[in-house]
């Protein structure tokens, strides 16, 4: 990726996570394009419901997957997620927390900016 992408705010999309590395490019950030069928475009700030609704929903991100590099999330981790499952979980009422600097504008085609600013970290 190249070209430099924007967050929901209209400014440079910010780094999501490094430990672990997150994005669907493993670059550290919510970068999307073509190849990204699911749109990894929300950063989200995991928590242990959160973890749970998606096991439950058949996208098991608590496991440790060695043969991915993938040494599964815990409570507190940064990771870019899909921009649905995101709304779906908002929708089931287990929506994680969001930073907005670091969430990619493509989100907004799925989810509105007042939802996510409903779960937002960074605009206090």
């Amino acid at each position: 990726m190249s070209d430099i992408q924007k967050n929901v705010l209209g400014l440079e999309l910010e780094v999501c996570g490094t430990d672990p590395v997150t994005g669907f490019y493993r670059d550290g950030c919510c970068n999307t394009g073509a190849g990204d069928v699911g749109t990894h475009t929300v950063c989200a700030i995991v928590d242990d419901r959160f973890l749970e609704f998606s096991r439950n929903q058949g996208n098991d991100l608590i496991t440790p997957r060695p043969e991915y590099r993938f040494k599964g999330l815990k409570n507190g981790d940064r990771w870019c997620l899909c921009a649905m499952r995101w709304e779906e979980a908002r929708q089931a009422g287990c929506a994680p927390k969001v930073k907005l600097t670091s969430t990619n504008i493509k989100t907004l085609e799925f989810v509105t900016l007042e939802n996510l600013k409903e779960h937002q970290i960074d605009l206090n």
